[in-house]
């Protein structure tokens, strides 16, 4: 996979670091990065809350706390209100943290040794207490004051990184600033952008400061931001002369008995992103209400392998999984997609039915769409250990079972075991019943639109994604299901 145009590179915090060293290297000047890093933070503050008149600077050490010492300064010199709290003692900074807090004590800013006690002042806070290079649950004092700053429910602003989130996982440990919005520098950082993160990073802001990651080719971004301009370029206008047969005959097999409404969503979803055909394998009981709802797609009642084997055999991709039950209807539709040879998308019950009774199925035609518990069971782990570093348990699942990974959740991953993409769009009206199903059935619809297994899914998360968001926007995040997404999705997949 290439990334396209408008993909922002992620990187792990390390290789910011190395780009932060080199670029000091370049300059000759320790200071002068600090100092812009400053400047950019406090501009952003400014803009974001221009009648905000009070400030709270709380600040560590090493260079994340120079940078908040130097927006102290400048606040002061406009005629803020500036507490600027040591949560590190001065006499223990060293290097350009130091000379920023000498600056600011020269300037005439009072520094104020943290204390639990203390009050903050500020109607705006800014957290300069930690930096990307800690890990693991922030100790004593940084614990305290950081608890301190989320209890008073004020705005912050977050420098690099909200203090206490891991900047390579997006883990939060422990105690973590729940910022409104978070100005990060010299490179993004991959955890900015997936799992727990999410609830304290805010809007992310991100500011170069004149370096250019990608400059250094050394530096291999670890994975790839997606944008909505992915659409269109990897779904151009189709051809005047094509035809049904261009675009893919999918089968869905799902829906086994008394679960008949995933069966539907997924079909649904299939249809309106343009597959050519769409046939419907489930239990008998629901082919009814498929044909009462949908008389486009083919739907046959199926009750073992036997009824399947004709409809496999017609199918260019098949989608298998939703609802389909763990007993013995599901693992003898399972089994008869898998034998077929054909590329598949898998999902739900038919992931638990690869941890359970499929151990040891490895193939490069499928796609796996596991959210963080079915990726747990695939793995042998806890849902808590895959959301503690989500792009390690997504790498280990490709290894494992090959093909294309979706992992999904706030701040979805997909890999293809060559290049990791992450999804920024979403919301959390996303959390209820069938959007999985939504999903399978908007990758499905892509494989046979797309040039690649990789490219279906990561056009297929980005869509069900921005569907959701355009869904949220019409009616709130309350009460959205994934029957709302359909007519979204269908827009989305037309750019043109």
């Amino acid at each position: 996979m290439s990334a396209s145009s408008q993909q922002r590179p992620l990187y792990l915090a390390e290789q910011v670091r190395e780009l932060d060293r080199r670029a000091i290297a370049d300059e000759r000047d320790d200071f002068a990065l600090m100092q812009r890093a400053g400047e950019a933070a406090y501009e952003t503050l400014r803009s974001r809350w221009p009648t905000r008149e009070r400030l709270s600077v709380l600040c560590g050490g090493g260079n994340n706390g120079g940078d908040g010492y130097v927006v102290a300064t400048l606040a002061a010199a406009e005629g803020l209100a500036v507490q600027l709290i040591a949560v590190t003692p001065v006499g223990q900074l060293t290097g350009s943290a130091r000379h920023a807090a000498i600056l600011a004590q020269e300037a005439g800013v009072v520094v104020v040794p943290w204390a639990s006690s203390l009050t903050l002042e500020g109607d705006v806070l800014v957290d300069a207490l930690l930096g990307t290079g800690t890990q693991g649950a922030p100790r004593a004092p940084f614990d305290t004051a950081i608890a301190c700053m989320n209890a008073t429910a004020r705005p912050a602003m977050a420098i690099d990184v909200p203090s206490g989130v891991d900047a390579d996982t997006g883990f939060v440990a422990g105690e973590a600033v729940r910022a409104s919005v978070t100005v990060t520098f010299i490179a993004d950082k991959l955890g900015l952008h997936t799992g727990a993160a999410l609830d304290h990073v805010g809007d992310i802001v991100y500011l170069s400061l004149g370096v250019s990651p990608a400059a250094h080719t050394d530096m291999v971004p670890v994975a790839w931001r997606q944008s909505r301009h992915d659409i269109a370029e990897g779904l151009p206008p189709r051809s005047p002369c094509s035809h049904k047969g261009s675009h893919g005959h999918v089968l869905v097999v799902a829906g086994g008995p008394g679960m008949g409404g995933a069966a539907l969503m997924t079909s649904e979803m299939v249809a309106r992103l343009g597959a050519g055909k769409v046939s419907l394998a489930t239990d008998p009981a629901h082919v009814t209400a498929s044909l009462t709802r949908y008389p486009e797609i083919m739907a046959h009642g199926v009750r073992g392998t036997a009824d399947l084997a004709a409809r496999v055999e017609a199918a260019d991709v098949i989608a298998v999984g939703p609802g389909l039950g763990t007993g013995a209807w599901g693992q003898a539709a399972l089994a008869s997609a898998l034998a077929a040879g054909k590329p598949c998308v898998v999902d739900a019950d038919g992931l638990n039915l690869l941890a359970s009774e499929f151990t040891g199925e490895r193939r490069n035609d499928w796609i796996l769409t596991p959210h963080p518990g079915e990726a747990g069971r695939l793995l042998g782990c806890t849902t808590a250990e895959v959301q503690r570093d989500r792009r390690a348990a997504i790498t280990a699942l490709q290894a494992r079972f090959g093909g294309v990974v979706v992992l999904k959740g706030a701040g979805t991953l997909i890999f293809d075991g060559e290049t990791l993409a992450l999804c920024p769009f979403g919301n959390p009206g996303m959390a209820s019943g069938g959007m999985g199903d939504a999903l399978t059935g908007i990758i499905a619809g892509l494989v046979g639109q797309t040039e690649s297994l990789s490219q279906a899914a990561r056009l297929g998360v980005v869509i069900h994604a921005l569907a959701a968001d355009a869904a949220a926007e019409a009616g709130g995040v309350r009460g959205l299901l994934a029957s709302d997404l359909a007519s979204y999705a269908r827009h989305l997949a037309n750019p043109h």
